[in-house]
């Protein structure tokens, strides 16, 4: 191995993680390629991408955007350092001339988007980027890989919160969910959704999301006894929540009942958890317990393989449950895993542009979405033109201007979450139900969008054929 290969193989170990001063190299290798294609050919006017999803999965009723803040970020700081760009020296792929104008590259370009939070559909633009077409580009791959994360995460967490009717819903999924960075956002995308607590402390830190703990198992196993063990655990931290199913269940719940008459007026308990077996059975025998011993105050809190489908089913059977804990059904979401999510050149040079391929079309140009309201419930969706006069609400708007957001794109996280919880409500309610929605929500395309679609494939068939 090369002296060089070998610094190449010591940087990537001792820094195995995504910083700033490497994100730049954490697209495709195609991104690149082209990126110094598009330089030797001088391709560099302006272009616009469009991110959209290009269908619902049949589990959804609606997505939730989420991810703009992450993009926006990564626009504004993405450098390619001389760490980067001796790697890539060392690649056969790129000349060093490229290079050098790599060394100089930053993001100078617009981005439009819908506020995270935002109820979106199929084929709706969630942002578009403008800008000399190498930046668009190579923006492709992490726009994608946050975008399409934290919605995904975003959309599955608003079906549980809608499920829970008004519980909390606490975010238990980190030690399952897929990578690091992914348990950090995801519990960023739950927070905007309506998720009340994480048990994430980085993420607690970060994003200042409200942290929720109690015990595992193993502090239960490790005392003498189950009674012992609450009663070490409630000394140091009198308003918790204690864990009764290491053993047995119903036994949990009695120890529980005898450690507050040992403690009279001094016990503060909140809650039980339980944690396996048939909870809506375990949660109404819990329930009669407790009130019986007089502790009607002492909350239910339940965890263990939960999603929306079983806390629907445990709330319609009348389980006595104040609370959820929910960790991999919603941080890996079996039924809607990952979104059908591009984002496709749509013009460039002042052209619109599109493909032809089978199932895949384009909506060519920068385009706007118009939300129609009646009653405050949303009722319809167009896609149309950018700087077309359309029905309702614009909900596309400027977010970064010369490689800079703008104020637009500036809100804490909690005016995120408060905005997304007024946007889920205006839904119509079959929408917010977990069945699929029949009739799902109209959206239609502008009369003037459809003819610049039909002019641009007129044109792109009369030069293929020509």
């Amino acid at each position: 191995m090369s002296e060089a290969a070998a610094d190449h193989v010591k940087t990537a170990t001792d820094a195995p993680w995504v910083t700033t001063e490497n994100v730049a190299l954490l697209t495709d290798l195609y991104e690149l390629k082209m990126l110094q294609a598009y330089w030797r050919e001088e391709l560099l006017d302006d272009a616009v991408f469009s991110l959209f999803v290009r269908r619902l999965p049949p589990e959804r009723n609606f997505l939730l955007a989420c991810g703009l803040d992450d993009a926006l970020r990564y626009l504004e700081t993405a450098r390619f350092t001389p760490e980067t760009l001796d790697y890539l020296a060392g690649r056969p792929e790129f000349r060093a001339d490229f290079l050098d104008w790599l060394a100089e590259f930053r993001f100078t370009g617009e981005v439009r988007a819908v506020r995270e939070g935002t109820p979106v559909f199929a084929n709706e633009p969630i942002l578009e980027v403008a800008a000399p077409l190498p930046e668009a580009q190579l923006a492709e791959s992490f726009l994608l890989n946050q975008v399409h994360l934290q919605t995904t995460l975003a959309s599955k967490a608003a079906r549980v919160v809608l499920a829970a009717r008004g519980r909390p819903v606490v975010d238990f999924g980190l030690r399952r969910i897929h990578g690091a960075d992914a348990a950090l956002k995801a519990t960023r995308a739950y927070h905007i959704a309506g998720v009340s607590a994480t048990s994430n402390v980085l993420a607690g830190h970060v994003y200042g999301v409200p942290l929720a703990g109690t015990m595992a198992h193993s502090y239960v196993q490790v005392h003498e006894s189950e009674l012992e063990a609450f009663r070490a655990f409630s000394a140091l931290y009198p308003d918790t929540v204690l864990l009764v199913d290491t053993y047995d269940t119903i036994e949990g719940v009695r120890h529980v009942v005898r450690l507050a008459r040992e403690l009279g007026e001094e016990f503060r308990v909140r809650a039980v958890r339980l944690d396996s077996g048939d909870l809506g059975a375990l949660a109404v025998a819990a329930r009669a317990i407790l009130d019986e011993a007089g502790l009607e105050h002492v909350e239910i809190f339940a965890s263990g393989g939960l999603d929306e489908y079983e806390i629907r089913r445990l709330l319609e059977r009348g389980a006595p449950i104040d609370g959820f804990g929910v960790g991999i059904g919603m941080g890996v979401p079996p039924d809607a895993p990952s979104l059908d999510m591009v984002y496709k050149l749509t013009e460039y040079a002042g052209r619109g542009r599109l493909k032809l391929s089978p199932g895949k079309p384009i909506l060519p140009g920068r385009k706007q979405i118009f939300r129609e309201v009646a009653d405050g419930t949303f009722v319809r969706d167009v896609i149309a033109r950018a700087g077309e006069e359309g029905p309702g609400r614009a909900l596309v708007e400027p977010m970064m201007r010369h490689g800079r957001r703008l104020r637009a794109a500036e809100y804490t996280l909690d005016e995120a979450r408060a905005y997304a919880a007024r946007q889920i409500a205006a839904l119509p309610s079959h929408l917010r139900d977990l069945a699929p929605a029949h009739p799902p929500y109209p959206v239609d395309i502008s009369e003037e969008l459809h003819a610049l679609q039909r002019w641009v494939t007129d044109e792109v068939q009369r030069v293929e054929h020509a």
